[in-house]
């Protein structure tokens, strides 16, 4: 066997088994229930009403959600990348936010911000009168919360795009005397019109697989999308569905892979790294303070209050107390944390999985960056979207896959339905992405001049992986370690079908603390897990200057 030959079949055999295997028994059950290749019946079962209205709801949703994220990603990308407005390094961080904490925190903070029974706003008697309704319930909120959340998304793509444009471009126009104002709207919009058609369709392909916020704001009235349906419908009837569970989850990956087909079109022929330095920046001049004020404002009311309404209803002994110097306690979280057998069994489970994912995949990360390099460059993008696939897909669309393909007892092991391992299994085939991307930019910007000088010395490929490349690659290795472990520690959507008794997880276990009407034990939960989040990532943030540029889209 040939040199490059063992690290090929190496590739195809991990992306084979975490990435293409999954996808075809899904594929399979969808269009071949019983053992024969029948559309109709998966035609069938997308034409009934309850599918046909969640599809619309998820469409309508995503699409405006999507919109909303524009609105806000934008401006936020130029003032960040081309205008003097203070605190722009702090602003780039602070937006990341919502999209590192998991959607059904967001969606609870909110629900606690706004909703009758908000501690924070009743502390200033703010609060809506007792027993109305939540104003975020329904479409409408589910909208603003798609925008709140993925306007990150947008924010990324549209200052990689800024990034790019050449410096040359902005001064010719300003030296003809050209207003700032018109220089943005005729010169640097129109270059990065690609990088907003990318980002659109990014957020909306986020929208179409966001399993927490339509849960916790859709489901309490019946408002339905494909996600949530397909989560009501397992919940009702269990494995006898999966047929038909496996045919709406086809659904939302034929919608969230014509999402990114958009993006890929868009950004055809583009490159995404950052190229630091190259394009102008704006002076905002007497517009510099208010701008930078009201900026931060924005910040202030999408991350900082429904932060500060979630620890508000946490510090409360029950939902609907007033939060006075009187009421503070500190118990709710004494409860979650050392009481309650749930929440700490969901702490532990979430620590182990993450943690066992992130070490597992930072392992792996490194071989196989290296195998991949011995591939062609269209061997090595096929091989980059096979292995986005799992990740670009909504993660019910992935756990339903993973029901199916263990859920029959296998060959010496067993049924893995039911058992911690299949969460753990879904979670090496969500984040491996996560974790390859930041080793193979890093191994792609290595001089090969030293690893040809160890191998012209005697070194094997052993050696050269062991003293030279693993020991270059490892901050970028970690880098992706701790964004899968930041990820995966308070997910919603992909353990939400597979959990089973003794094997919750956090995310699991803050919505069904909510349903359970414990909201001041779930806020609780919440704030734990933001803290939690933050400090991963400043810790991420530690390594940005031992990693490759692009790898922390905030620097």
């Amino acid at each position: 066997m040939t040199g490059t030959a063992l690290p090929v079949i190496f590739v195809f055999v991990v992306i084979g088994v975490l990435c293409l295997l999954p996808m075809a028994r899904l594929v399979w059950a969808a269009l071949a229930p019983g053992g024969v290749l029948d559309l109709s019946i998966f035609l069938e079962r997308a034409a009934k009403a309850a599918t046909l209205r969640a599809t619309l709801n998820t469409v309508d949703t995503a699409f405006f959600g999507a919109v909303l994220a524009l609105l806000i990603g934008v401006p936020f990308a130029l003032l960040v990348s081309m205008s003097d407005m203070a605190g722009r390094k702090l602003a780039g961080f602070l937006l990341l936010l919502p999209l590192m904490v998991a959607p059904q925190v967001t969606a609870l903070s909110w629900m606690h911000l706004l909703g009758p029974s908000s501690a924070l706003l009743g502390a200033f008697g703010l609060a809506p009168p007792p027993g109305s309704s939540n104003p975020l319930l329904g479409r409408g909120g589910i909208i603003a919360l798609y925008g709140f959340q993925h306007a990150p998304i947008v924010f990324i793509t549209v200052r990689a795009g800024l990034a790019g444009i050449p410096r040359d471009y902005v001064e010719a126009a300003r030296a003809s005397g050209v207003r700032p104002l018109r220089v943005l709207l005729d010169v640097v919009l129109p270059l990065v019109r690609p990088y907003l058609a990318a980002g659109a369709a990014l957020a909306f392909v986020a929208g179409i697989g966001n399993f927490g916020i339509p849960a916790l704001l859709g489901m309490p009235v019946n408002y339905l999308t494909l996600t949530t349906l397909i989560y009501q419908q397992l919940s009702s009837y269990g494995s006898g569905v999966l047929p038909q569970v496996a045919s709406l989850s086809i659904l939302i990956g034929v919608l969230a892979l014509l999402g990114v087909g958009l993006q890929g079109f868009a950004l055809r022929g583009r490159g995404h790294r950052f190229t630091a330095g190259t394009s102008a920046r704006f002076s905002l001049r007497g517009w510099r303070l208010p701008v930078s004020v009201l900026a931060f404002i924005v910040l202030l009311v999408m991350i900082a209050l429904p932060i500060l309404a979630l620890v508000g209803t946490s510090l409360i002994p029950s939902y609907g107390v007033p939060l006075t110097w009187a009421t503070l306690t500190f118990d709710n979280y004494a409860e979650v944390l050392t009481r309650q057998a749930s929440t700490i069994r969901a702490f532990v489970n979430s620590t182990s999985l993450a943690g066992a994912a992130a070490v597992i995949l930072a392992l792996g990360a490194v071989p196989l960056a290296i195998a991949l390099t011995h591939l062609s460059r269209r061997g090595q993008r096929l091989a980059h979207g096979l292995v986005d696939l799992p990740y670009a897909l909504p993660g019910i669309v992935l756990s339903s896959a993973c029901i199916l393909l263990f859920l029959k007892p296998l060959p010496l092991i067993g049924s893995l339905y039911g058992t911690a391992w299949i969460i753990l299994i879904a979670y090496l085939m969500r984040f491996l992405a996560l974790a390859l991307k930041p080793v193979t930019t890093a191994i792609g910007q290595m001089s090969h001049d030293l690893l040809e000088a160890a191998a012209s010395s005697g070194a094997g490929p052993l050696r050269r992986l062991l003293t030279i490349t693993t020991p270059l690659a490892a901050p970028a290795a970690v880098a992706g370690a701790l964004l899968v472990f930041m990820t995966a520690f308070n997910e919603l959507t992909v353990s939400a079908l597979l959990w089973s008794g003794g094997h919750e997880t956090l995310g699991v276990i803050l919505f069904s603390l909510e349903e359970a009407g414990l909201a001041t034990h779930a806020a609780a939960v919440a704030v734990t897990t933001i803290v939690a989040v933050v400090v991963l990532l400043l810790a991420v943030d530690r390594l940005g200057h031992k990693l490759p540029a692009g790898v922390l889209p905030w620097r």
